[in-house]
């Protein structure tokens, strides 16, 4: 009896079932789309702190810091998350911005 790795989806029978389903691709894909936006951002900010550029670090940060707050504002990631990861880039801003 050999079982398949991936799980068959079932078709959903009632109407609300299946107006769900077509709500959470068109959700997901959104979701999806902002959680890589934030993750850009935020490597985007690192990258600038790590290559020590002081103008360009502060700059990024700043666009970052609404992207963040947008994806915390519809729910995508928690508040705290998101206040933890705004501290964190900006201490090490501060930090570049110290040792410069």
């Amino acid at each position: 009896m050999a079982t398949s790795s991936k799980a068959k989806k079932k078709t959903v029978r009632l109407a609300s079932g299946r107006k769900r389903v077509r709500q959470d691709l068109v959700i997901n894909a959104a979701n999806s789309s902002l959680r890589s936006r934030f993750r850009t951002v935020v490597k985007n900010v690192q990258k600038a702190v790590a290559g020590g550029d002081k103008a360009k670090a502060t700059a990024t940060f700043q666009s970052a810091q609404s992207v963040i707050d947008s994806v915390a504002d519809k729910g995508i990631f928690h508040k705290n998350k998101a206040a933890r990861l705004k501290s964190r880039l900006a201490a090490k801003v501060k930090a570049l911005a110290l040792a410069a």
